[in-house]
């Protein structure tokens, strides 16, 4: 197979991570016979630094033509403490994910064994949870009409049939490749958003007499994530709920920078990790580069290369089994491993 991957950094310890992403990407294919192809483009606060635009018309153009993109993070602290700031560097995400339709943000939620420990919650609950969180990622109040003034402000949380039936059949989709469990997270009770979701979600269950469907409110389902994470397959929900939801989930495992995610739709997919810039850490070679690894993996999944995107997992669990991790998660008294070192290790070990 012959890919095409847009290369988008952006901040932070966005260059180290990708680095990584790219070494094992690269190792991975020449070890299968693949051929890869990278074009780079700027994208958040580094773009608006070099152009003024968080997604410059010719970083959309890279990413329109390729067939995947391999995504670190955007950020950065100028910004964030502006808040007169028009432009934005997560402005730059919003418009990749809307123009390039990407209405499927997908995000699993795993525990590894050997860092049990690490999670906030007991070892006895987390253990075994493994689940996938599908959030619409396109609509909703993000996107929906705005306005404010010094005395009022409203953002509309605006949805309609077609946008919540594609992502519902993403959903049931999983739910039927998984464990057969599709949980639709609402807030029906008090809003008439979610009373189309599940009006909606109810009509298409039929269709799919395998998947067992229950319905929850989302204050419900945060609780339920914490008491009895073991209980979920696949959930799905709105863009302001699983926004929250998903964040909440990736403290399970113990580290945010455990998680990939992808996000698909219309055109071409992105593949990321679920953290963000962590820009205090820039250039000091200690960001945990899992996340972004476990990208590369989804990424080859996605065109059917699951071997490839298996070895990649292997190669995962075994550096943590063996305490090749970068300080945040490594065990007291562990030898240091930076980012750089750690995916040395990785792609020696998928080198073989």
């Amino acid at each position: 197979m012959e890919l095409k991957i847009a290369v988008l950094a952006g901040d932070g310890i966005g260059p180290e991570i990708s680095a990584v992403g790219v070494d094992v990407l690269t190792a991975v294919c020449e070890k299968f016979g693949h051929k890869v192809h990278y074009e780079y483009a700027p994208c958040g606060a580094d773009a608006i630094d070099r152009v003024g635009d968080p997604f410059p018309e010719d970083t959309y153009q890279v990413c329109k033509n390729s067939d995947a993109v391999l995504f670190s993070a955007v950020g950065d602290p100028k910004y964030d403490n502006d808040p007169t700031a028009r432009v934005r560097p997560e402005q730059g995400l919003l418009a990749m994910r809307k123009r390039l339709g990407l209405y499927a943000n997908i995000r699993p939620v795993q525990t590894f064994k050997c860092l049990l420990h690490l999670s906030p919650l007991r070892a006895d609950l987390v253990e075994g949870a493994d689940f996938l969180c599908i959030r619409e990622l396109t609509g909703g109040m993000y996107f929906g009409e705005k306005y404010q003034d010094n005395d009022k402000a409203w953002d509309t949380n605006y949805y309609t049939r077609p946008e919540i039936e594609r992502i519902l059949r993403v959903a049931f989709e999983y739910a039927r490749r998984r464990r057969h469990h599709l949980t639709v997270v609402d807030k029906a009770n008090v809003l008439a958003s979610s009373r189309l979701w599940r009006q909606i979600a109810q009509e298409m269950a039929p269709q799919w007499p395998d998947v067992t469907t229950d319905y929850m409110f989302v204050d419900n389902a945060a609780m339920k994530m914490i008491q009895q994470p073991g209980f979920f397959d696949v959930i799905v929900t709105e863009n302001t709920f699983g926004d929250i939801l998903t964040d909440e989930g990736s403290v399970i495992s113990g580290s945010m920078g455990l998680l990939p995610s992808a996000s698909t739709g219309d055109s071409t997919p992105v593949f990321e990790p679920i953290h963000g810039s962590w820009p205090q850490a820039k250039g000091q070679n200690i960001a945990n580069p899992l996340a972004q690894v476990l990208s590369v993996a989804m990424l080859l999944e996605h065109f059917d290369l699951r071997e490839e995107g298996a070895l990649v997992r292997r190669a995962v669990d075994a550096s943590l089994d063996a305490c090749v991790r970068t300080p945040e998660i490594q065990v007291p008294g562990g030898a240091h491993y930076g980012t750089r070192e750690v995916g040395q290790w990785l792609v020696n070990y998928i080198r073989g």
